[in-house]
């Protein structure tokens, strides 16, 4: 009984990527003030939870009635993580825009919620490690609790944030900026060449 939670906890380690998300949240959000970080680390996570609960309860569902391959969700979410890469690269790098404003976008929706910690990697781990077909009410929610573990711990980093700027410093969030889109951009790319991948073992 425990091979499952703990294969379910390191692949999800590894999609929902705490520490690259980290680093992202760090660049996003440098010029904003400890409250205002605080508030987007708690909605983000929030909206992560709610978004990898609803795709376990009904994302395979959802695909199956659709008609939408694993593959093909996987190559449209990496095109969006590349592009939003290529912005960072080559941005102003201003990030003193209030994400609350009219007219502005929430960064605790987008890039931090999706397709950062819900990335496209992680809805797949979800949906695979809760295939109804493979495995039992009792194990799905093993794995729901198991995927709330993971985010809790990103939520405390997340949290931490404010200790971690203050080392770094603006000049240092700038820099961060530009080298996270790089490995975005870089990240995207693969994920794109394994959905291509998936999308033509499945045609074989």
């Amino acid at each position: 009984m425990t091979e499952k939670p703990s294969r379910d906890f390191l692949m999800l380690w590894a999609t929902i990527d705490p520490i690259g998300t980290l680093s992202l949240f760090l660049g996003l959000t440098a010029a904003y003030s400890a409250e205002k970080r605080r508030r987007i680390a708690v909605r983000c996570i929030t909206y992560s939870a709610i978004i990898l609960l609803a795709t376990i309860v009904a994302g395979q569902l959802l695909l199956d009635a659709m008609d939408i391959s694993l593959a093909s969700f996987q190559i449209s979410g990496s095109a969006i993580l590349f592009l939003f890469g290529l912005q960072m690269i080559f941005g102003s790098g201003d990030s003193s825009q209030d994400p609350e404003a009219e007219g502005g976008h929430d960064v605790a929706v987008f890039p931090l919620a999706i397709p950062s910690i819900a990335s496209p990697g992680a809805i797949m781990a979800v949906t695979l490690a809760t295939d109804n077909d493979q495995f039992r009410i009792v194990e799905q929610a093993a794995t729901a609790v198991t995927m709330l573990i993971v985010l809790a711990i990103t939520g405390g980093m997340l949290l931490a944030a404010e200790r971690i700027h203050r080392v770094i410093g603006n000049n240092g969030a700038a820099i961060l900026i530009r080298v996270m889109g790089m490995i975005l951009a870089a990240l995207a790319v693969e994920s794109l060449i394994d959905g291509i991948a998936l999308a033509l073992a499945s045609q074989s």
